[in-house]
């Protein structure tokens, strides 16, 4: 088995629809999905689920799994991938990654408060891709600090410390078992009242 990295976005209550919307590439050339996020929500998006693009409801439960490429601007790890699969930057100057698997948790595997999304690379190369691109982190980590994150990690699926990320994409140089955060529990101490 290849290398599994990932983002796990963490959020308040209510605003996954947000996270989701944000995430979306423009131009993706596929049906739009009309997904029902667990508790009612509705909203539409270029990405399919289990490859396809058939109204999804998961009101009533508790995850749900999506599966999309994703555009970024391009720095220099991107551009050195885009070279090795033939592609290229696009006109926009802007680099296509995909397939990358993101599942909506109604409960996060951190706190019950807080639903997250968690966003795998679906190969090993993009996995390497994700932990070496500034502009993949910063994909990342905008949404959650627009849609009111509390917290995004990321994650090599070893289970190795994760890594905390700050929502301006800024590598924190700490790590969920190490000093500032010795255990999760001490990570999830710092986030607000999921109530609030």
């Amino acid at each position: 088995m290849g290398l599994i990295y990932g983002y796990d976005i963490s959020l308040r209550p209510g605003n996954v629809a947000r996270a989701l919307a944000g995430l979306a590439s423009p131009g993706r050339d596929v049906p739009p999905l009309e997904v029902t996020l667990p508790g009612g929500e509705p909203i539409v998006l270029p990405f399919t689920s289990q490859f396809g693009s058939g109204p999804v409801d998961c009101s009533t439960g508790s995850t749900l799994d999506l599966d999309t490429s994703l555009k970024f601007d391009a720095d220099d790890a991107l551009r050195a991938y885009a070279q090795q699969s033939g592609s290229g930057p696009g006109a926009d100057g802007r680099v296509r990654v995909g397939y990358i698997y993101v599942t909506v948790r109604s409960v996060s595997l951190l706190h019950p408060g807080y639903p997250s999304v968690q966003c795998w690379a679906a190969t090993s190369g993009t996995s390497r891709l994700f932990a070496r691109s500034a502009g993949v982190r910063t994909v990342f980590t905008a949404p959650a600090a627009g849609s009111g994150g509390v917290c995004c990690l990321f994650d090599t699926g070893d289970g190795a410390p994760e890594q905390v990320c700050r929502p301006n994409g800024e590598i924190v140089r700490e790590t969920a078992g190490g000093p500032r955060f010795p255990d999760r529990g001490a990570l999830v101490t710092a986030w607000p009242d999921p109530g609030k």
